[in-house]
C-alpha cells in the first residue's frame, strides 16, 4: 500500500518535524540575506484532520489544548491557528511546504518538488494565495533527482528539507544517503535538514553513522519518541537530521523538545536526546 500522509497529518511526528523546521527557518532569517528554501517531497500543502482523527488527537490537538512556554512551539501554534483562521476551518493542518511559504521574505526563494502530480496540483492551490507575493516554484518529479539542477543556490545560503515517505524504508535511507552527499558536493554551505521514522534502533544508528562517515562532517541529531524505540508499534519516534545546523540551533533544540515531550508522552517508555555523530 502506498503512504497517505493525510492519514498521519497531525500526528506527534509532524509536530516534531514542524516545530524544528520553523526554528532552522528562524535561524536563517536572523541574517537579512536572502536564502532558498528547497524541499524534496512536499505534499498537498494543506491537510483535513478529519483523515486523522486518531494520530491528530494524539499529537497537534493534544499540544494545542496544553499552554506552551517555549518560543518556538507557541509560534508554531500560531502557524496553525493563522491556517485555520484563513480558511474558516479548525480542522485543517499545515504541511512544511505551507508552513516554510509562510515564512519567506521578499528576498527570500522556494523551490517544492512533489512527485505525485495530483498531489502538485493541490499544493499550488494551497499556496495560490502565497505565489502571487512571494518567490515560489512548485515542481512535479522525482525530488532527489531534480534537487541537483536547484544547487547550487545563487544565494549561496539555504536549506534543503528531506522527508520522503519510506515506503521501502531501507532503500529510502540509502536514497536519502546519496542525496544528501549529492547535495553537500553541489552546496557544501547548505543547511540539510532530513526527518526518519524511528522504528528500528540498529538499523537507524547504523545509517546515521554512515551518513556522517560519507559526508565527512558531523552531524545534529533531534529525536523524541513516544513508545521503547524496538518496539513493535507502527512508529516508535521521530528523528531529525541537520547537517551544517545554524548557530546556536543544538542550544534552542535544548529548550522546547523537552517540554515537547511532555505535552505528547502518553506513558509508554518515550524520551528526548540531542546529540551529535561525528564521521568516524
Amino acid at each position: 500500500m502506498k503512504y497517505r500522509h493525510a492519514h498521519h497529518a497531525g500526528n506527534f511526528a509532524d509536530v516534531h518535524k514542524h516545530v524544528t523546521l520553523l526554528a532552522l527557518l528562524a535561524a536563517l532569517k536572523r541574517k537579512d540575506k536572502g536564502f532558498l528554501y528547497l524541499e524534496t517531497h512536499a505534499g498537498r500543502g494543506v491537510y483535513d484532520l478529519s483523515d486523522s482523527a486518531a494520530e491528530a488527537a494524539a499529537g497537534i490537538m493534544r499540544l494545542a489544548s496544553d499552554g506552551c512556554v517555549a518560543e518556538e512551539l507557541r509560534h508554531y501554534l500560531a502557524c496553525v491557528a493563522q491556517l485555520r483562521r484563513q480558511w474558516s476551518s479548525a480542522r485543517l493542518y499545515p504541511g512544511s511546504p505551507w508552513l516554510a511559504a509562510g515564512e519567506l521574505r521578499a528576498q527570500d526563494r522556494a523551490v517544492l518538488i512533489e512527485r505525485l502530480p495530483a498531489q502538485a496540483r493541490a499544493l499550488e492551490k494551497s499556496l495560490a494565495a502565497l505565489c502571487g507575493q512571494r518567490r515560489i516554484r512548485i515542481d512535479s518529479g522525482d525530488g532527489f533527482e531534480q534537487m541537483r539542477a536547484a544547487l547550487p543556490p545563487p544565494e549561496r545560503r539555504g536549506l534543503v528539507f528531506i522527508d520522503p515517505p519510506y515506503e521501502e524504508s531501507r532503500r529510502d535511507l540509502e536514497r536519502v544517503r546519496t542525496a544528501c552527499c549529492d547535495a553537500l558536493r553541489r552546496f557544501p554551505t547548505g543547511v540539510l535538514a532530513i526527518w526518519y521514522p524511528i522504528k528500528d534502533e540498529r538499523t537507524g544508528a547504523g545509517w546515521q553513522a554512515g551518513l556522517a562517515r560519507d559526508i565527512g562532517r558531523e552531524v545534529l541529531l533531534g529525536e523524541l519518541w513516544l513508545y521503547p524505540r524496538d518496539s513493535r508499534v507502527a512508529l516508535n519516534g521521530s528523528g531529525m537530521l541537520i547537517v551544517n545546523p545554524p548557530y546556536r540551533m543544538e542550544e534552542g533544540m535544548g529548550s522546547w523538545l523537552a517540554e515537547l515531550h511532555r505535552h505528547l508522552d502518553a506513558g509508554h517508555g518515550g524520551g528526548t536526546a540531542i546529540r551529535r555523530v561525528a564521521p568516524g
